[in-house]
């Protein structure tokens, strides 16, 4: 076994719950481990919801894409992209506009080892990864500019990710990358909201060695939104953002898609 493999499986922790896998683990994958498993199964005990939640939230992602697409954006910004799933960011947006350039950004190191996935993209357009923390938006951004052109609207998409900084620093953290977005740009943005249900299932999160996902206040995912323009049907349950269906299930994840003027 070379250095590298052995500090990738340092890396990797296979014996504490990472939060993409334990995602994974709640929409069907097979990109996790037995902790992984223990940790998904202990929080839908305490809250049943939970995989509609993370099922709904790939849903609206892939709802967001395809308007925003459909509006003409060509860039997206995925950042806190998790593992490869079907209809990935580049996958529904490609669909749509063959030339539809996409970065994506996360900092485990298992989401790095499929990222290969994540970048098969069509002839026409491109797809990278960016290895680094969401906080570190500057670098994140002087990367992504390698591939995306920032002096054309960019569609930045924040899913399920914020919960794992504090209500305060996803509001900053958020308003830095559309800082420096241009105008036309777009925010897609959805977290799960503060109920008696979902703090239970904070709790059951909270568990081990594994970092706490905080839970919503409604104002504290709208203030990362503060200075644009929240397009319809506005912040709701992301059920309900322009539904395919006639009688969506709602989740206590709320979202909305917001343009910079």
């Amino acid at each position: 076994m070379s250095v590298d493999d052995v500090e990738f499986r340092r890396r990797i922790r296979s014996d504490v719950p990472h939060s993409a896998r334990v995602w994974n683990a709640w929409l069907g994958g097979k990109d996790n481990y037995p902790v992984d498993r223990e940790l998904a199964d202990a929080v839908s005990a305490a809250y049943p919801q939970m995989v509609d939640i993370a099922r709904a939230s790939r849903a609206f992602q892939a709802r967001a894409i395809r308007h925003l697409a459909s509006l003409g954006i060509r860039q997206f910004l995925d950042v806190g992209t998790g593992l490869p799933v079907a209809n990935s960011t580049h996958e529904v947006a490609q669909g749509i506009a063959p030339d539809a350039r996409i970065v994506y950004v996360d900092n485990d190191p298992i989401v790095l080892a499929h990222a290969h996935a994540l970048l098969t993209s069509a002839p026409e357009g491109h797809t990278e990864y960016v290895e680094a923390d969401l906080s570190d938006t500057d670098t994140v951004v002087d990367e992504a500019a390698k591939t995306l052109d920032l002096s054309e609207p960019v569609a930045v998409l924040l899913l399920s990710t914020l919960g794992h900084l504090t209500p305060a620093d996803g509001i900053d953290v958020v308003q830095r990358y559309m800082a420096r977005m241009p105008s036309g740009s777009y925010l897609v943005l959805c977290d799960t909201v503060k109920t008696p249900q979902t703090l239970a299932a904070q709790e059951a999160y909270d568990s081990g060695e594994n970092p706490p996902y905080l839970v919503r206040e409604p104002e504290e995912i709208t203030g990362c939104a503060e200075g644009l323009e929240i397009i319809e049907p506005g912040f709701l349950s992301i059920a309900l953002w322009r539904p395919e269906e006639a009688d969506p299930v709602l989740v206590d994840q709320w979202g909305l898609v917001a343009r910079k003027p």
